[in-house]
C-alpha cells in the first residue's frame, strides 16, 4: 500500500505583511542577512514563498521594511517636554540603540539613504534644529551633520560588533587594543598612547552622546 507523503504543517492564523518582517527580523538578528531567504523565511512561518511573496516583492523590499519597523519603534515617542537638545539626544539615542541591538539594520540604511525611515528620522532632527534657532540658511547643514554623525556612529559601532564572534567579550578586546596602543612609541603616536586608558574604559552609549552635544555646541556656537 503507498504512503502518502504527509505536508508540512500550516499556521491557521492568517499571514500578514507585519508577520512576515517580524519573523525577518528575528531571523536578521540570529543570522545576520545572509541567513534570511524566503525559502527559510517561509519555513519559519510554515507557509508557501508564493504567500510571502504576495505581501512583499522582494529581498531588497523586506530588508526595508524590517529596517523601516526596527527604527520607527525606537524612534516612535516624541519628547513631551525638554529642551530640543534633550530631544536631539534621545533621538540620537533611540537609533543607537536600535542599530546596537539589530547591526543588520545600520548597514541597511546606509545602503538605501532614501528609504522613509531616514527621513523620518532627519525630519525629527530638523524640527530640533528649527527649534534651537537655528537660521533657514543653515538649517541643511546643522541637521546633516547631527544625522551624519548619528548613522555613522552607530553603524560602526555595529560593524565593530559584526567583525567579532558572537559571544565575544567588550573588555577583552578594548583592553587588548588598549594595550596595543599603549605599547607605541609615544615619539611616534603621542596622542595614542595617551589616550590608550580612555579607550580601555570608555562607554560607547556615553562616548556616543559626548559627540552629540559637541555637535550641538558647535551649532548653537555658530548660530
Amino acid at each position: 500500500m503507498a504512503t502518502r507523503t504527509r505536508r508540512p504543517e500550516r499556521r491557521a492564523d492568517a499571514l500578514s505583511r507585519e508577520r512576515i518582517v517580524d519573523a525577518a527580523v528575528d531571523m536578521l538578528d540570529a543570522a545576520g542577512e545572509s541567513g534570511l531567504t524566503f525559502r527559510a523565511l517561509a519555513a519559519r512561518l510554515r507557509t508557501g514563498p508564493g504567500a510571502i511573496y504576495w505581501h512583499v516583492a522582494n529581498k531588497d523590499e523586506l530588508l526595508v521594511a524590517a529596517t523601516d519597523a526596527v527604527l520607527t519603534r525606537a524612534i516612535a515617542a516624541e519628547p513631551s517636554d525638554g529642551t530640543p537638545e534633550d530631544a536631539v539626544r534621545a533621538l540620537a539615542l533611540g537609533v543607537f540603540d536600535a542599530i546596537d541591538a539589530h547591526p543588520w539594520a545600520g548597514t541597511q540604511l546606509a545602503r538605501l539613504p532614501s528609504q522613509p525611515t531616514m527621513l523620518r528620522i532627519f525630519e525629527r532632527i530638523g524640527q530640533q534644529v528649527r527649534a534651537l534657532g537655528v537660521p533657514a540658511a543653515a538649517r541643511f547643514a546643522s541637521a546633516s551633520a547631527l544625522l551624519n554623525y548619528i548613522l555613522g556612529v552607530a553603524g560602526q559601532n555595529a560593524a565593530n560588533a559584526r567583525s567579532v564572534e558572537p559571544g565575544t567579550d567588550r573588555g577583552e578586546v578594548l583592553a587588548a587594543v588598549a594595550d596595543l596602543w599603549a605599547d607605541l612609541d609615544p615619539a611616534d603616536y603621542p596622542f595614542a598612547h595617551e589616550v590608550a586608558t580612555q579607550l580601555r574604559d570608555h562607554d560607547d552609549r556615553e562616548q556616543f552622546l559626548a559627540g552629540i552635544d559637541l555637535i550641538l555646541a558647535g551649532i548653537e556656537a555658530l548660530w
